[in-house]
């Protein structure tokens, strides 16, 4: 779905000169059709997520697509798990690594996987600055799996260098794992609501159990909606 330059304004509560500066200045892609600038949806999610600008949980709803129960982030996480001391020198080692984590879902082919996050990141980097970065597959449903939305959560053995917008080396990863666009923008908009949290960066920074993670996700507002309590 396209947006206009106001209503990205709206749902986003700033100015539209604002998103004009974000066209030119910040790279947020659009297309000009009829004298007006206009913004994909699914592109303002993913670029709102890199460059740090909290997207609303409701922002969901702006896809026809995306109606329908919530994807649950909790319930991502659970199925791909933490995964500590994750290997690599550099981002295509750390990738491979990942890829290879049992947290995958087994229908999913690794290598047309790995291929996926490659040309994704060759796109734009996924690094979303202060440390953390979101690999997915830019197409979603190329992989053409079945399966539940699944998130893995990966603490790097050591921090490598992803491209992130500030510049700063990745020390952990949420490799995103969705079978449509729809549960794909949920889980970005769930995700990157999460991530505005102190708690949540406290704890990941901490390395903190799994358990103490998703306690805490299950206490949010975006999480809560449409999905399961704990």
């Amino acid at each position: 779905m396209d947006l206009k330059i106001h209503e990205v304004a709206r749902l986003l509560q700033v100015d539209g000169d604002e998103v004009a500066r974000w066209i030119r200045e910040e790279g947020l892609p659009a297309h000009e059709l009829h004298d007006q600038f206009h913004v994909n949806s699914v592109e303002l999610q993913e670029w709102a997520l890199a460059h740090g600008v909290r997207f609303p949980p409701e922002l969901m709803t702006v896809n026809r697509a995306a109606a329908g129960p919530a994807a649950d982030l909790v319930a991502a996480l659970e199925r791909g798990g933490m995964h500590r001391d994750v290997a690599g020198t550099n981002r295509d080692e750390v990738l491979a690594e990942v890829v290879k984590l049992p947290g995958v879902p087994a229908a999913i082919d690794r290598g047309l996987l790995l291929e996926l996050l490659r040309a994704r990141e060759m796109l734009a980097s996924t690094g979303l600055g202060g440390g953390i970065a979101v690999p997915h597959p830019r197409s979603p449903i190329v992989l053409d799996v079945a399966a539940p939305p699944t998130m893995l959560l990966c603490f790097l053995r050591q921090p490598v260098d992803f491209g992130a917008i500030d510049g700063r080396p990745v020390w952990a990863l949420f490799l995103l794992l969705s079978p449509t666009v729809p549960d794909h923008l949920r889980m970005l908009s769930q995700l990157s609501y999460a991530l505005h949290d102190t708690p949540v960066r406290s704890l990941l920074e901490r390395r903190a159990p799994l358990d103490a993670l998703l306690a805490r996700l299950a206490e949010l507002p975006a999480m809560a909606s449409g999905s399961r309590k704990r």
